[in-house]
Parts: structure tokens; sequence; C-alpha cells
């Protein structure tokens, strides 16, 4: 078994409320035991379409743990963010 890596989104009230009514809603007809199946099968949808449009298609080499800038947004990046909403 793989080991699992941890990351901590952070969401909104408003966008934790969908997240977990989603679940409730549809997590048992897609296959997720818990939300955290939910994040990850959507996550990693979007890193696939990120591949596709910015790397060929191919995966990336991966970055080590502790590389990124930890923490939740600024209050900057939540103004500016671009997620489709």
């Amino acid at each position: 078994m793989k080991k699992i890596a941890a990351f901590t989104p952070y969401f909104t009230d408003d966008e934790a409320g969908q997240v977990r009514a989603a679940f409730l809603a549809a997590g048992h007809l897609e296959g997720d035991a818990s939300v955290s199946d939910l994040i990850v099968r959507a996550t990693m949808r979007e890193v696939k379409r990120l591949q596709r449009r910015h790397n060929q298609g191919k995966a990336w080499e991966p970055v080590p743990a502790g590389a990124l800038r930890r923490g939740q947004r600024t209050k900057d990046e939540l103004q500016h963010r671009n997620e489709g909403t």
C-alpha cells in the first residue's frame, strides 16, 4: 500500500457546505467512501486536465513535501482567485 501524503485544503464556509452537500447527495453514487475520496478524485481530475493543457499530457516530476508555501490563501489571493465560481 502506498504511503498517504496529507494536504489541508482551505474552503470558505459556503464552499465547505457545498462539498459536504455534494458528498451526502452523490458520494455513494460516485463511489466515494468519504469526503476525502471526493476531494482526491476531483483534485486528480483537475491535475490530469492541467497536464493535458500545460504539459503535453505527461505527468510532472513529483515535488517533495515541504517545497510549497504553507497555509491559507492571503486576502489578496482569495479576492483574485479564479475557480469558476
